[in-house]
Parts: structure tokens; sequence; C-alpha cells
């Protein structure tokens, strides 16, 4: 037992002795070796030294010789600004003795200026001597001969210039016109307040009146509308101011006369059934109107009373067929002269619309449509181009003539109205007095059925001037004071006769 655990004692003392020398042998080896790095780094660091040292004076050399460039062009820069410098004030000297030259010379022009004066106003005075007269009396004078020669020449002048504007406007207002013109074309109607109905036989003329008239005066009361039965043979009148009333009764008539059974229970269910069909057409005629024009966007209660000019007549014309056909018309004149073609065609189409409410409401038809259409939301610009289209409001807008423009266009046609002899009497005597209304008239002609005005002057009080601005401010007077269509012309004759007799 002693025995084993001292030779385990012997050999850990052995190991350890052994482990110790080679502990040592590796540390002398280590030394070695990192003696051999340190003389190798040593080495390496020397190397990188050197190359160090070359490329900071590699450098140096580099940034002297950028250095000195900069320097020559620095110098180069002084030397030019130098230059300009000195070419500068030898430019400011030969300025200063220009000026010094014309300060002398404006001297010397000023002491000419005040001889020549001196010596127009002594030639004036010799002047006035020599010829009796002051200088206000000569420029006088000179003015008035200048004005007798070249008098004749202005007029001609100014009448040249007066064709030739209007040649150029009238060939494009012409062409733009006739444009539009070759697509209207519409129908001619009487104007009526009163609509016929034929009665089919006595027997139905008794039970439309009923007993003691209660058929007839039921009748009125729930349409409306004047009912005469005994003015003409065979024939019921009815008689209103409201065109779609009227419209209604003769539809009810129809019914009841179709169906036979008369009495007032009846009429006014008939009544109720007339104004609810009546109204379906009144719609779909505006619509259909607004679909033909190609526009979109209008009120229904616009469209209503669109539809209301459907059974409305003035001057012998459709209102609802005028205001379709000037639409189209109005549509091609915008395209052409770059108007809103939307806000003339609205416009244009709705210009009468206040035509179906004159029975109702108190005003011209041109100012009920315009506030028609302000309250039911419509811009300005078609308010204004309605309200605008007679002469009593002035356009201001190119919608708003072109809207006027159809309207003339449209009542102008041949055939389009229907105009009493009364009133065509009245609109000659009208532009006579107009003529005569101007001083210096002898005579005045309304001819070529009032498209023409012929007017005779004294020449002793108006002279070829005069008379160009006469036939203006007549034609002016008559385009603010009248309503007509078409165009009227103003011929103003001015003669002069020498009279003398060889004895």
């Amino acid at each position: 037992m002693i025995e084993g655990i001292i030779a385990a004692v012997i050999g850990i003392i052995a190991g350890v002795g052994g482990t110790t020398a080679y502990v040592r042998n590796k540390t002398a080896n280590g030394k070695h070796k990192a003696d051999q790095v340190i003389a190798d780094a040593k080495i390496k660091a020397s190397d990188i030294v050197v190359r160090a040292k070359d490329d900071a004076l590699r450098l140096a050399d580099e940034a002297k010789k950028e250095e000195n460039e900069r320097r020559r062009g620095w110098q180069k820069t002084e030397n030019r600004l130098a230059e300009r410098e000195v070419s500068l004030d030898r430019k400011i000297d030969e300025l200063d003795k220009r000026a010094e030259g014309l300060r002398s010379q404006e001297d010397e022009v000023d002491t000419l200026k005040n001889d020549i004066r001196d010596i127009r106003v002594r030639q004036q005075e010799k002047l006035e001597k020599i010829a009796g007269l002051k200088k206000e009396d000569a420029a006088r004078k000179l003015m008035e001969m200048t004005e007798r020669d070249i008098k004749q020449d202005l007029v001609g002048l100014v009448g040249k210039l007066q064709n030739d504007a209007r040649d150029t406007a009238e060939e494009q207002a012409q062409l733009i016109l006739v444009t539009a013109m070759e697509r209207m074309s519409s129908e001619v109607t009487a104007e009526r307040t009163v609509t016929a109905i034929k009665l089919l036989d006595e027997e139905m003329k008794g039970r439309i009146i009923g007993k003691e008239g209660r058929n007839i005066q039921a009748l009125q009361r729930a349409t409306g509308v004047d009912i005469l039965v005994d003015d003409t043979p065979g024939m019921i009148i009815l008689s209103s101011f409201d065109p779609v009333r009227r419209q209604v009764a003769r539809m009810t008539l129809e019914m009841l006369m179709k169906d036979g059974r008369i009495h007032p229970g009846r009429i006014e269910e008939v009544v109720a059934k007339a104004e609810k069909e009546i109204g379906k057409e009144v719609t779909r005629a505006g619509e259909d109107a607004a679909r033909e024009v190609g526009v979109v966007g209008i009120p229904k209660e616009m469209i209503q009373l669109l539809g209301e000019l459907k059974f409305r007549t003035s001057y012998g014309q459709n209102v609802l067929m005028h205001s379709t056909e000037m639409a189209h018309m109005a549509g091609l004149i915008a395209e052409e002269i770059g108007a809103d073609v939307r806000t003339t065609k609205i416009a244009t189409l709705l210009h009468d619309v206040g035509k179906a409410v004159t029975h109702k409401v108190e005003g011209k038809h041109h100012h009920i449509g315009a506030e028609l259409a302000r309250k039911y939301g419509m811009s300005e610009a078609i308010v204004h181009a309605i309200e605008a289209h007679h002469d009593d409001i002035e356009a201001t807008t190119p919608e708003a003539l072109v809207v006027r423009v159809c309207d003339a266009l449209s009542a102008a046609r041949p055939g389009a109205r229907n105009i009493s002899a009364e009133n065509f009497a009245e609109r000659m005597r009208d532009l006579e007095n107009i003529a005569n209304s101007f001083p210096g008239i002898l005579k005045s002609y309304a001819i070529s059925a009032g498209r023409e005005v012929r007017v005779i002057v004294t020449p002793e009080s108006i002279d070829d001037l005069s008379a160009i601005k006469l036939a203006r401010d007549i034609a002016n007077k008559i385009e603010s004071t009248m309503q007509y269509p078409g165009t009227i012309k103003i011929n103003v004759i001015r003669e002069t006769r020498a009279i003398e007799y060889a004895k």
C-alpha cells in the first residue's frame, strides 16, 4: 500500500519535471519567434515611413505647382483689370470732354432759338401791318380756306371708309346669317283666342247646356273658359286668353260628346282627366323641344312653362316652334362667332317663356321670363340674354346679341308673321315722324313697305358732312324707339339747283 503511494508520488514528480522542461523549450522558441516578428515589423515600418516621406514630398511639390499656377492666373486677372481701369478712365475723360462740348453747343442753340424767336415776332408784326390782320384772324381765315378746300375730299374719304367697313362687316354677317337661315323652316298659324268645336247634332247641344244651364255652367266653372253655343250654328265656341285652359275645355267637350254622359259630376271627373292629359302633353312638348335643340339641365319648372308655349301663337307664329327654330339658328351663329353655344341655345329656347304666364303676371314677357329663369336658379348669362332680347335693355354679352339677332331673323322671314294693315300704316307714319323730328328736313317718305326712309333736306342748312351725320342720327333714333323686323335703309338726299334764264 505504502509502496504504491510512493511510486505514485515519484511518478507525479517525474511528470512535473518533464512538463517543466517542455514549457522551457516552448518559451525559448516563442521568444525567438517574437524577436523575429519584431525585427520584420521594424523593417516594414521603416519602408512605410520612407514611402510616406516620398509621398509627402511629392504632394508638397504638386501643391507648390498648383499654387504657382493660381498665382500666375491671379496676376493675369489683375493685369486685365488694370488695363480695363485705364481704358475706363480714358473713356470717362472723353465723355467729360464731349459733355463740355454739348453744353457749349446747347448754349449756342439757345442763343439761336432766341434769335429765331425775335425774328419771328418781328416778321409777324410786319405781316400784321401789311395785311391789316391780327394773328388770330389770319389763322381763322387760313383754317376756313383749308376747310373749304378739303371738305369735298373729307366727304369722299368718309364715304369710302364707311363703305369699306360696311362691305367687310356685311359680307361676314351675311355669310353667318345665311348659313343659319338655310336651316330654318316653320309654319305660320293664325293667332287666336278662341277654339271652335263642331256639334254632332242639335240634341247634343241641349245636353251640353243641360237643364236650366247646369251642365254648361259646371263646364265654365271647372275649366275657366267662356263657352258660347248660340253664336255659330252647329259649333261650340270656347273663348279664353289662357290657351292651356282652352285646350283642357276642348278635350273635355270632345270626351263628353264621345261618351254621351253629361252631368255636373261627370263633368268634374272628365275635366280632371283632361287636365292630367294636357299636363302630360305640355311636359312632353317641353322635353321634346329641349331634346331637339340638344340641351340638358333645364329646370323642370322651365320645361313645363316651355311646353305651354305649344298652345300659344304670336303674330301668327307658334311660339314653341318659333323658339325651337331660333335655338337651332342661335347655335350655328354662336359657334361661328365663338360665343357660348350651350348658354345661347338655352337662352334662345326660353326667350319667350314669359308669354306662358303673361295672362297671369303683369309686365312684358321678356322681363317676366328673366325673373322666372332667375327664380329657378339659371345662370345670370342666360337671364340677361332672355331679358335683353328686346330693345329696352342693352345687350352686353355676345350670347344676348345672338338671341336678339335670331329673334329678328325669325320674325323677318317672309310669311313668318301676319301683321294687320293698321299696324303697318302706323309703322310707316312713325318712320316719317322720326325723320321729320330733325332740323333741316324738307320732306321724308317711308317707301318699300317700310324698308327704306327717303329724306330730302334743305341744302342751305345741311351740307354734305352734315348729311352723313343726319343719316346716322335718324338710324340711331329708329333703332332706339321702334321695333321692326330686318333692316331699314336711311337715304338722305341733298340737292342743289342753279337756275338762270337766257333772254
